[in-house]
C-alpha cells in the first residue's frame, strides 16, 4: 500500500468510526391530555440502557442550538428527551408569561423518558436553560423521588408570572421545598436580576442542607453557551460548563467511572 493509499484509508476509517460513535437524533410526539407534544430524542451510540436526562429548553424555543446541545449530552452517554413545550400549544417564541398547562406537557415527557426502552430504570437528571429550570424545580417539588439532579443554565428561580417585588426579593416557594441536588451556572455579565435570583436560590438551598453549587463565569454574558458572537472566554466557559454538568449528573445519578448506570 502506497503512502497516499494509507492516508486515504486512515481518513475513511476515521470518518466511519466517527459516524459509528455519534449520537442519533429522533423525533416523535406524545399525548399530554388533548395536546400533541413534539419530542426530540438523542440516543447515544452503542448498547443501552443509558442514564436518562430530561432537557427543558428556554422560552426562545427550539432550534439547531438546542438540538446540538442534546446531541452533546448524548455523546457524553446520556439518553436525552427534549419536549417542545411551545409547539404543541401553538405558543409563539419568547412568551413573557408562563403557561402552567405546559408543565403537564414537560411532566409527560419525563414519564416517557422513564419508560423508554433504552433508559436505565432510575431517577432522571434534568438539564434546563433559562425558563427550563423553573419547570425543573416545579417537577422536583412534585416528583422529587423521580429526579436525581438538576443542572441549571442561567435559570429562572422565580415564577415568571410573580409580581415585581417577588422577582426582586424572593425565590420561588419550590426552592424552599425541594431536596434535589442543583448545579447553578451563570455568566457574571448576565442580567442583574437573574444573577440575584440565582444567588438567593443558592443561599436558600445551601442553608437547608440541599447539595448545591453555584458556578459563575467571568466575562460571560447572557446565554454565553450558544451566542453567535461568542467571545474566546465564552467558548472556554461553554466547554467548562458542559464538563461540569456531566460531572454533576454522573455524581448524583450515581453512575460508574464509565458513565454507566449502577
Amino acid at each position: 500500500m502506497t503512502a497516499i493509499a494509507r492516508i486515504r484509508f486512515a481518513l475513511l476509517l476515521a470518518v466511519a468510526t466517527a459516524g459509528a460513535n455519534a449520537a442519533t437524533l429522533e423525533q416523535t410526539t406524545i399525548k399530554a391530555g388533548d395536546v400533541e407534544v413534539p419530542l426530540s430524542i438523542a440516543v447515544p451510540a452503542g448498547k443501552g440502557p443509558f442514564p436518562p436526562v430530561l432537557f427543558i429548553h428556554a422560552k426562545r424555543g427550539v432550534d439547531e442550538n438546542e438540538q446540538k446541545h442534546i446531541a452533546e449530552l448524548a455523546d457524553q452517554g446520556f439518553l436525552v428527551v427534549m419536549p417542545d413545550w411551545q409547539a404543541g400549544r401553538m405558543i409563539e417564541r419568547w412568551p413573557s408569561e408562563h403557561d402552567p398547562a405546559t408543565e403537564g406537557d414537560v411532566e409527560a415527557a419525563m414519564v416517557y423518558l422513564m419508560k423508554h426502552p433504552k433508559a436505565c430504570k432510575m431517577p432522571v437528571g434534568i438539564v434546563g436553560q433559562s425558563r427550563g429550570p423553573y419547570y425543573a424545580i416545579r417537577l422536583a417539588a412534585k416528583r422529587g423521588k423521580d429526579i436525581a439532579a438538576i443542572a441549571s443554565y442561567y435559570g429562572h428561580m422565580q415564577n415568571p408570572n410573580a409580581p415585581e417585588p417577588d422577582q426582586l426579593f424572593r425565590v420561588a416557594p419550590e426552592i424552599m421545598q425541594i431536596t434535589t441536588p442543583m448545579l447553578l451556572l451563570i455568566g457574571e455579565q448576565d442580567f442583574e436580576l437573574r444573577r440575584m435570583s440565582n444567588g438567593r436560590a443558592f443561599y436558600a438551598l445551601w442553608e437547608r442542607g440541599v447539595p448545591v453549587e453555584l458556578q459563575g463565569y467571568p466575562l460571560a454574558r447572557r446565554a454565553f453557551d450558544f451566542r453567535a458572537d461568542q467571545t474566546p472566554e465564552e467558548k472556554v466557559a461553554t466547554r467548562h460548563a458542559r464538563q461540569r454538568v456531566k460531572d454533576w449528573l454522573q455524581r448524583w445519578m450515581k453512575l460508574d467511572g464509565n458513565g454507566r448506570c449502577p
